[in-house]
């Protein structure tokens, strides 16, 4: 996956997240939409993730695309 092809996944996991953070604001959100919402904020934060160490790869001059997607308990740790 290209850094170009990850930064299009952001781009479309945001406008639907967008849609349902304004729907539930709205209406509220159903179990399935709430369960959507979760999911994507996972593998928005999966991506954030590969786009930064594609990039810290790059820096120390190392091959991007041998940086690969971290699951989402380890990735979603990092908050804590």
């Amino acid at each position: 996956m290209s850094e170009h092809d990850i930064i299009e996944s952001i781009d479309e996991l945001v406008r639907e997240e967008r849609e349902l953070r304004s729907r539930a604001e709205r209406q509220g959100l159903s179990d399935e939409e709430s369960a959507r919402l979760t999911f994507l904020e996972q593998r928005l934060d999966q991506c954030w993730d590969l786009l930064r160490q594609r990039r810290a790869k790059v820096e120390f001059g190392e091959d991007a695309a041998r940086a690969a997607p971290r699951p989402v308990d380890e990735v979603e740790s990092y908050r804590q």
